[in-house]
C-alpha cells in the first residue's frame, strides 16, 4: 500500500480584465488510485510578479498582460484622493 502526493496546476483562468486565476490540485494517491483531494488558489493583477509560478503561468502572463492591459488595469484604480 502506498501512498503517493501529486501537485499539479490544474487550471488557469484569464479574467476580462486580465487577472489570472490559477488553481492547484494537491492529490493524495493509494496503489494510483485517488483517494484525496485539496486545492489551493492564487490570483494575480496585470503587472504582479509571477516568477515564482511556474512556467505555464509565466507564459499565459507574458502574453496576455500587454501595455495596454497593464495600463487600463491601473487606470481602473481609485486614486488617493478619491477615497474621501
Amino acid at each position: 500500500m502506498a501512498l503517493t502526493e501529486t501537485k499539479t496546476i490544474d487550471q488557469i483562468t484569464v479574467t476580462e480584465t486580465g487577472h489570472i486565476l490559477v488553481r492547484e490540485a494537491t492529490r493524495v494517491l493509494r496503489d494510483e488510485e485517488q483517494i484525496a483531494q485539496t486545492f489551493h488558489r492564487w490570483s494575480f493583477a496585470p503587472g504582479d510578479d509571477v516568477s515564482e509560478m511556474p512556467d505555464n503561468v509565466q507564459a499565459i502572463a507574458k502574453v496576455t498582460w500587454t501595455k495596454e492591459v497593464i495600463a487600463s488595469y491601473k487606470a481602473s484604480l481609485p486614486t488617493p484622493d478619491s477615497a474621501n
